[in-house]
C-alpha cells in the first residue's frame, strides 16, 4: 500500500480526482484528493502561493503521513514540488502530471507567455476564471467531462499564479516521476526537460490530453500505482 496525497490544477478542487481515487482505493492504496485553498468548497479562502505550499505540508503533517507520494497536476505542480522539499523524509515520491515545475526566485506565470492570464486577472478583480468549453476542445474530453470542469470549476486566485517559488535545493535531488500528456504538445518545458535529463526522474507519456484526471483516469492511475515501485 502507498499513501498519496492528489492534488489537481487551477480551478479545481479534489473532486477532480474521483474516478482516479476510486481505482487507486480499488488496488489497495491510501489516497488523499486535496482542495487548494480558494479553490471548489474553499472558495473565497484568501490564497498565495506559500498558502498552497503550506496547504500540501499541513496535510501530510495532519495525517501524519509517511512514504507519501505526492500528485500534482498542472499549476498544481508548483505547489506539490515545493511541499515536496518540505516534507523531508516523508516523502517517497513526486509525480508531475502535465505539471508545471517549481523554479527558485520564479513564479507560474513566468514559465510561458503569460500576456493573457495577466490580463484575464486585471479584468477579474485578481482572479483567473475557468476557461470557456471551447478550449478544451482536442483534449481526448467527452462533452459531459468538458461541462463538467467548466461547470463545477471555480476562479484561481491570482496570486498564487504570480509568487514565486522558493526551493533551497535542486529539484532534481527529489524522487521524481513526469507524465507528459501528448496531445497537450510533445516538447517537455524547459525546466522539465532538464530534470528529465538529470537522469533521476522518470519520464511517462499518455496519448492524451492535459486532464487525464478525467479522460483516462484508469490509466493514470495504473501509471501512478506503478511508480510507488520505484519509491
Amino acid at each position: 500500500m502507498t499513501r498519496f496525497v492528489v492534488v489537481a490544477g487551477a480551478w479545481l478542487g479534489a473532486w477532480a480526482w474521483d474516478e482516479v481515487v476510486t481505482e487507486l482505493r480499488g488496488a489497495g492504496h491510501e489516497v488523499h484528493p486535496l482542495t487548494l485553498s480558494g479553490l471548489a468548497e474553499k472558495q473565497g479562502v484568501p490564497a498565495g502561493q506559500r498558502t498552497h505550499v503550506q496547504d500540501i505540508v499541513d496535510e501530510v503533517e495532519r495525517l501524519d503521513l509517511r512514504d507519501v507520494v505526492l500528485v500534482g497536476h498542472s499549476y498544481a505542480g508548483v505547489p506539490v514540488g515545493q511541499a515536496a522539499e518540505r516534507i523531508g523524509g516523508r516523502l517517497a515520491r513526486v509525480v508531475f502530471v502535465d505539471a508545471n515545475v517549481p523554479v527558485d526566485g520564479t513564479s507560474f506565470l513566468d514559465g510561458f507567455p503569460s500576456d493573457h492570464v495577466r490580463k484575464s486577472l486585471a479584468e477579474n478583480d485578481g482572479g483567473w476564471p475557468p476557461l470557456d468549453p471551447a478550449d478544451y476542445a482536442g483534449q481526448d474530453l467527452t462533452d459531459e467531462q468538458i461541462a463538467r470542469i467548466v461547470t463545477d470549476g471555480t476562479p484561481h486566485p491570482g496570486a498564487t499564479l504570480t509568487e514565486p517559488a522558493v526551493l533551497s535545493r535542486p529539484l532534481a535531488a527529489l524522487p521524481g516521476t513526469y507524465i507528459k500528456c501528448l496531445l497537450d504538445g510533445h516538447e517537455l518545458m524547459g525546466p522539465v526537460g532538464e530534470l528529465v535529463a538529470s537522469g533521476r526522474w522518470e519520464l511517462v507519456r499518455m496519448n492524451t490530453g492535459h486532464w487525464p484526471m478525467f479522460s483516462r483516469p484508469r490509466e493514470l492511475a495504473r501509471i501512478l500505482d506503478e511508480s510507488t515501485a520505484r519509491s
